[in-house]
């Protein structure tokens, strides 16, 4: 059974920084999409990065690219967010999810999904 574990999420203020860990288990082989969603009050969810297991090939929202980077430790089973100068902006539920094919953030492509970790940046 896949499932994935968010961990990481906490309050910090704006130009801060987190790193988020997405906890992996039960995938089937080694070819796998894992994506960063968000999704804030009011708002619909929103794919901010997502990397390809095999190659490591990432792809970022623009709202995101060049201040959250998305990396994987294989051995761990383990994706990660690393969130750099936040902004109040991000302020969401942040979720990873996985899918067998990685050519976009539609979340309909992601059968399987985290319980999400809040992440809170005050002005």
């Amino acid at each position: 059974q896949v499932q994935l574990v968010e961990s990481g999420g906490g309050s910090v203020q704006a130009g801060g920084s987190l790193r988020l860990s997405c906890a992996t288990f039960g995938f089937a082989g080694d070819r796998n999409c894992v994506a960063w969603f968000r999704q804030a009050p009011g708002k619909e969810r929103e794919g901010v990065a997502r990397i390809y297991t095999i190659g490591a090939t990432t792809t970022y929202s623009d709202s995101v690219k060049g201040r959250f980077t998305i990396s994987q430790d294989a051995a761990k089973n383990t994706v990660y967010l690393q969130m750099n100068s936040l902004k109040p902006e991000d302020t969401a539920v942040y979720y990873c999810a996985r899918a067998s094919l990685c050519y976009a953030f539609t979340p309909s492509h992601y059968k399987a999904w985290g319980q999400g970790t809040q992440v809170t940046v005050s002005s």
